[in-house]
């Protein structure tokens, strides 16, 4: 990652944001500081070619939710809650 911050001139924090934005995700972000918030605006501006984005993703190994993240699905949305 490192490397392709770098390559963009941008932080890694830039390129996980921009990852994250072009997989879909809308990350919720707690920004203490004005460079929090300049950084997220930056990763909206951020386009990763499919070769970096395949780059990013082969270390990457996917494991089953737990907690309530797991328990967060379209069956149990319909359920009484607690």
């Amino acid at each position: 990652m490192a490397e392709l911050a770098r390559f963009h001139d941008v932080s890694m924090t830039e390129i996980a944001l921009a990852w994250l934005m072009q997989k879909g995700a809308i990350p919720v972000i707690g920004a203490t500081k004005l460079s929090h918030v300049e950084g997220v605006a930056r990763a909206t501006e951020q386009a990763l070619t499919e070769e970096e984005v395949t780059y990013l993703e082969a270390c990457y190994t996917p494991h089953a939710l737990v907690g309530v993240m797991a328990q967060n699905t379209r069956e149990a949305a319909d359920q009484p809650k607690v």
